[in-house]
């Protein structure tokens, strides 16, 4: 199985935008340069998305979901590197497609590859890349004592030059072949084809993972006032935004409107603006989808969401296999985005 297990390195930093976007999105031209989109397509590899708003709201998504559209659907199948870069899974998928891979393993940690955009990472150790004989550099260790050199090698494989016969290729052959050799287990997503298994995927059997929403009831729930617009400079505004929203997506007591906790143990309290210091009792639920999470369903998720809720409000929030995250609230046409970022 993947790992979703945190590792030990340095607290994350969290970076703060705020956008506006327009009344209408085109979903055949969805402007992936700006944010919050540019956000999405950013994080490749997300293990969970929560999609947290209030229970009007959701009836609403569901209606607008068609028969599958909720549902996320990708592979779990078992290859070894060498099988990626051969026949026609490497012609249709890599050199004419799109595809996304993660394969298992714990980032500083264990051997761990994947494939975005066409271009292949390996993260390997120093007797892994020194035996390899290819092209990498060093992970940083940012100051961590007692940590061994981890080593990152970027393979582009759509560049002319990635095919038999040249020597740049047959080097990452003989690497596969007699270095990393071994079978792991990945996670498979095509970008452009169907997502039943049928293709050239089809030849290594792959076990096909349907993921339909998970529903949960936060209840009822005082929701504090949301700026019009927040200036990236209202850092306290943010931090108590986010603060809320994260107790929200993980619903937690604190927030409800019957939470009677000791107030030795818990002095929370909702944050207030400078607009109003009304709160709105909403009664509130969550969406959660657990599995291998592609941009393109954040993205269909996201844009699904914001027909359903209107000029309502919702809150996003997608974490990567890596320890990355991002969070959106999105309030009428104006977006506000915290990233994580390691």
């Amino acid at each position: 199985m993947l790992s979703l297990e945190k590792n030990n390195g340095p607290r994350p930093k969290c970076f703060f935008t705020s956008s506006v976007l327009p009344s209408f999105v085109n979903h055949e031209q969805i402007p992936n340069k700006k944010k919050p989109f540019s956000t999405i397509s950013g994080q490749a590899f997300s293990h969970t998305l929560d999609v947290v708003l209030s229970r009007g709201d959701e009836n609403s998504l569901q209606e607008h979901f068609s028969a599958e559209g909720g549902t996320l659907q990708y592979a779990r199948v078992h290859m070894k590197l060498s099988e990626v870069i051969e026949g026609d899974f490497f012609n249709q998928y890599i050199k004419t497609g799109n595809i996304l891979m993660l394969s298992e393993g714990r980032p500083g940690i264990d051997h761990v590859f994947s494939l975005s955009e066409g271009v292949l990472r390996l993260e390997v150790d120093k007797a892994t890349f020194e035996r390899m004989g290819l092209d990498g550099s060093v992970i940083p260790s940012e100051g961590r004592k007692h940590v061994k050199a981890r080593y990152s090698i970027e393979l582009n494989l759509r560049l002319p030059s990635m095919v038999r016969g040249k020597k740049g290729f047959e080097r990452i052959i003989w690497a596969f072949k007699n270095v990393l050799n071994q079978t792991a287990t990945w996670l498979f997503y095509d970008l452009g084809g169907a997502t039943d298994g049928t293709g050239p995927i089809a030849a290594h059997h792959p076990e096909i993972k349907s993921v339909k929403p998970e529903y949960k009831s936060i209840g009822a729930v005082q929701v504090p006032p949301f700026p019009e617009d927040l200036q990236q400079y209202d850092h306290e505004i943010a931090t108590e935004l986010l603060e809320w929203l994260s107790l929200a997506t993980s619903s937690s007591p604190r927030i409800q409107q019957d939470d009677e906790i000791d107030p030795y143990l818990s002095r929370y309290e909702a944050p207030k603006t400078s607009d109003t210091t009304d709160s709105n009792l909403q009664d509130l639920v969550r969406l959660r989808w657990h599995g291998f999470v592609t941009p393109s369903f954040v993205r269909q998720i996201f844009l699904e969401a914001m027909k359903a809720s209107g000029d309502s409000w919702f809150t996003f929030h997608a974490t990567a296999f890596d320890g990355k995250a991002f969070t959106f609230l999105q309030n009428k046409h104006h977006t506000m985005t915290w990233e994580y970022v390691d």
